[in-house]
């Protein structure tokens, strides 16, 4: 399939390794190409819901537009190309088994939950706080996973008589139902204390099962032969190569 990706996501790392597992057959754009995209509330319950969320509000965005060839920003796709034009967002985290799952959704804003605050946290004050809570959980009760969520939208321009009449409502929950979700998760245990320099987040933490070394140990090429988001990505690529 002859298809083009906006992946919702500005993280170069993460867009990297999405292009590394999908191949170069696709054209790829990131939210670097559409500066004056809306930014979405990821205030959902699931990793499905925000990933869902980011991708169907996107999609509703891109395919508000009037102009023919999608002249966004610096970009200019022609109609061959937005015919199979999709947004890809993801959304991911830690779950511990000790902790009914959490910090889950809010992975990255852990530590700050504590204040009362809606911001990310300082990885170490993340890493801190998982720490504690674990201290008197033993190795055999420490089990837990890293797990991303992918959702893939596809981008409809709407006609003037869409856009005029129909329900803004309506139509996003035709994208909705539209979405197709793809899962991947890593498993295995939370450490002691950190371990290593590299990666980022709870990788000095995180110990994949078949392994004694962290995340933050094991290095960029096998952690991402490992990672929950090249699993779900290798579910994507299966799903574009039946189409």
């Amino acid at each position: 399939m002859n298809a083009t990706f906006l992946i919702a996501t500005r993280n170069a790392h993460k867009v990297g390794e999405i292009r590394a597992i999908l191949g170069n057959q696709y054209h790829f754009l990131t939210l670097e190409d559409f500066p004056d995209a809306p930014k979405v509330i990821e205030d959902a319950g699931t990793f499905a819901g925000n990933a869902t969320k980011k991708a169907v509000e996107l999609a509703k965005w891109l395919g508000e537009t009037r102009n023919p060839k999608l002249d966004l920003s610096a970009v200019v796709l022609t109609k061959a190309e937005t015919r199979n034009l999709f947004v890809m967002a993801d959304d991911s985290g830690l779950e511990v088994d000790a902790l009914n799952g959490a910090p889950g959704v809010y992975s990255a804003r852990f530590a700050a939950m504590d204040s009362g605050k809606d911001e990310n946290s300082k990885d170490s004050d993340n890493n801190a706080k998982l720490l504690r809570l674990l201290k008197e959980v033993p190795r055999e009760r420490r089990t837990a996973r890293f797990r991303c969520v992918i959702a893939l939208t596809p981008v409809q321009h709407a006609t003037r008589n869409t856009q005029d009449v129909a329900s803004p409502v309506c139509y996003a929950n035709e994208l909705e139902l539209q979405t197709e979700i793809f899962d991947g998760a890593c498993e295995g245990r939370i450490d002691f204390a950190p371990r290593g320099q590299g990666g980022f987040g709870y990788d000095p933490l995180f110990i994949p099962n078949g392994f004694e070394q962290s995340f933050a140990e094991l290095g960029e090429e096998i952690k991402n032969n490992l990672s929950h988001r090249s699993k779900a990505l290798a579910k994507l690529k299966q799903r574009l190569a039946r189409t």
